[in-house]
C-alpha cells in the first residue's frame, strides 16, 4: 500500500455515494458524530497534524463514550461532538492508544445518540460488503473489503492485519466501517493507494480493526492509555523506496534528531540484523525493549555505512496532556 500524503480530499472527488444498506442505516447513522478538535499552536503535533482537526467518531456506550481515530484528538485543548441533526455538545479527549491508533472521547453533556454495536473484524472477509459512514453533512459509501493485510505507517505505526475497503470515502478520519449486520468492524484511519495486478492503482480506505479495542478498552478508560511499558519511539518518519527504507524526516528534538539522523539516510539494520522492509524495521526496534532503551541502528549516508545508538523515548512524553473543559 502506498500512503497518500493528504489527510482529506477535495469535495469534488467523492465517489458515487449511496444511502442504501442491508440494515437500518438511518439508525446506525445516528451513532456516528462529527468530531472537531482544537490544538494549541505550541503543541508538538500542531505543525504536522494541524491546529484545527475535524473527522468522525462512533458512540459505543450509552454514557456518551465515542470511539474515533487518535490523531484527531492528540493534544486536543477543546473537543466538540455534533450529531446529525446539528446539536453540538462538548467532549473530553479521554484516551489515545498509539499502537492501535484508536482514540476515545467522553461527551460532557447529554449526547442522546444510540450506540453502534461492535462486530468482529476477525469474521470479516475479503469481498464482504461494508458501509463507510462519516459525520454530519456527509453521505455513506457502500463498498466492500478488498484486502486484509499488514500495514506499516511512516510514523512508527504497524498493524499485523488492517482492513482495506473500496471505494474510498473522501472523509475517512474516524469514519465507521459497518458490516452487513449493521455492526461496527473498524474505524477509518487513512486514504491510501492500492496497486493491483490487473487494474493498476485504486484509492482505498485503511480501517483499524475493531477487535483491537476490547483487549485495551478497560485500561484506556481507567488510565487514559494502555497499562504497560510503552514501545520505544525514535522520532523517524520513514518510507520504502527502491527496496530501501529511507528517512523522509525526523521529529523535532526527537531521539533520532538528537542522535544525528537526517533526511535521506537509508536505514540498513538494527543491532547488526539487516531489515528487509518498514514493518521489519519496526518489529526489530520494538523487540529491543521498552521506551528508554538504547537502539543501535546502522544506516547509509552518501554511500558510507555508519552506526548510531539512539536513546529511545516514550512518544507520549512529547505530547501535551488534555485537560478537562
Amino acid at each position: 500500500m502506498t500512503e497518500k500524503p493528504r489527510r482529506d480530499a477535495p469535495r469534488g472527488t467523492a465517489p458515487k455515494l449511496t444511502e442504501g444498506a442491508g440494515f437500518d442505516l438511518n439508525q446506525a447513522l445516528r451513532s456516528v458524530v462529527t468530531v472537531q478538535a482544537t490544538i494549541p499552536e505550541n503543541a508538538y503535533t500542531a505543525e504536522t497534524l494541524g491546529e484545527q482537526r475535524a473527522g468522525s467518531g462512533v458512540v459505543i456506550r450509552e454514557s456518551g463514550l465515542v470511539l474515533t481515530i487518535g490523531y484527531l484528538i492528540t493534544e486536543a485543548e477543546t473537543v466538540w461532538l455534533q450529531r446529525r441533526d446539528g446539536h453540538v455538545v462538548p467532549g473530553h479527549a479521554l484516551a489515545i492508544d498509539a499502537e492501535t491508533g484508536f482514540g476515545l472521547i467522553q461527551a460532557l453533556d447529554q449526547l442522546d445518540c444510540p450506540t453502534l454495536e461492535l462486530g468482529r473484524s476477525s469474521e470479516a472477509f475479503v469481498g464482504d460488503p461494508v458501509v463507510i459512514a462519516a459525520g454530519a453533512g456527509t453521505k455513506t459509501v457502500q463498498g466492500s473489503i478488498v484486502a486484509k493485510q499488514e500495514f506499516a505507517g511512516y510514523w512508527e505505526y504497524f498493524l499485523d492485519e488492517a482492513i482495506f475497503t473500496s471505494p474510498a470515502h473522501p472523509f475517512w478520519g474516524g469514519a465507521a466501517a459497518i458490516n452487513s449486520a449493521g455492526k461496527l468492524i473498524g474505524i477509518g484511519s487513512l486514504h491510501v493507494e492500492q496497486l493491483t495486478s490487473h487494474a493498476g492503482s485504486r484509492d482505498v480506505n485503511m480501517i483499524v480493526p475493531i477487535d483491537l479495542l476490547s483487549p485495551i478498552l478497560a485500561d484506556l478508560l481507567a488510565f487514559g492509555r494502555v497499562n504497560k511499558p510503552a514501545r520505544p519511539w525514535l522520532g523517524i518518519y520513514s518510507a520504502e523506496s527502491g527496496g530501501q527504507i529511507v528517512v523522509a524526516a525526523v521529529a523535532d528534538d526527537g531521539p533520532a534528531a538528537q542522535a544525528g539522523l537526517r533526511r535521506g539516510d537509508v536505514l540498513a539494520s538494527v543491532r547488526g540484523e539487516e531489515v528487509v522492509d518498514l514493518g521489519d524495521f519496526y518489529r526489530r526496534v520494538w523487540r529491543v525493549g521498552a521506551a528508554g532503551v538504547e537502539i543501535p541502528v546502522e544506516f547509509i549516508r552518501d554511500g558510507r555505512a555508519l552506526g548510531v545508538r539512539i536513546q529511545s523515548a516514550d512518544r507520549a512524553s512529547f505530547l501535551k496532556r488534555p485537560t478537562m473543559q
